[in-house]
């Protein structure tokens, strides 16, 4: 597979598959244009995505299940990364949450919450959030998806911490507020090795990087 699209690059043939691992924010949010418009330009090359959370993202990189990965910031690794963009860390919390009416959502306040979190408690940049932080929290359920977190913030069980990102296209009656101190996530793409990589996946990181920076 490898070798034929290392042949139809060196043809011009802009055919091939790309394997993408993702965010489901990402794959939601950002990936549906690019695909679009890359798709006008390269009708021939397959894209298949994979969504995930970073250490499954990670684990597709290392086991060369994907090609390309949008993923958060990877330290101290031989991927070849490019940033992308910063998306906020909020706060989610029920109307009828007693800072629901504040400007921002102090962090050290979750000790005192009934958390809800999505990907199953294991989303590393908010482990990593609540540890650069010193918080504890005290998780009340554990979802698969934000939306079902948000679903059952909107029913009062409980309130999160989630990227700005994922909750932009869920309609749910919740109050979406900033933290304080402010949190980030550095979003960005990957590959193992620009250099070795299929020229499929070279079009479309090239092609991924130019329009998400223009945006």
């Amino acid at each position: 597979d490898c070798i034929y699209q290392i042949a139809t690059g060196i043809k011009g043939l802009a055919e091939g598959d790309v394997r993408i691992a993702t965010y489901s924010s990402i794959a939601s949010n950002w990936l549906p244009e690019v695909i679009k418009d890359f798709k006008k330009d390269y009708p021939s090359i397959n894209i298949t995505l994979m969504e995930g959370v970073k250490s499954e993202i990670i684990a597709h990189l290392e086991e060369r299940k994907a090609d390309i990965a949008f993923v958060s910031r990877l330290d101290k690794t031989n991927y070849d990364w490019i940033h992308l963009d910063d998306d906020p860390m909020i706060a989610v919390l029920p109307r009828s949450h007693p800072l629901a009416g504040h400007r921002s959502y102090p962090i050290a306040e979750c000790v005192n919450e009934d958390m809800i979190i999505p990907s199953l408690g294991y989303d590393e940049d908010l482990t990593i959030m609540f540890k650069r932080n010193n918080i504890t929290p005290t998780i009340q359920y554990r979802t698969v998806e934000c939306f079902a977190a948000m679903a059952m913030i909107e029913k009062d069980l409980g309130m999160s911490i989630m990227n700005e990102l994922i909750t932009r296209n869920y309609k749910c009656d919740v109050v979406k507020i900033p933290l304080s101190p402010p949190e980030k996530i550095e979003l960005g793409v990957a590959v193992p090795s620009f250099e070795s990589a299929s020229p499929a996946a070279k079009k479309f990181f090239e092609y991924a990087v130019r329009h998400l920076k223009r945006i």
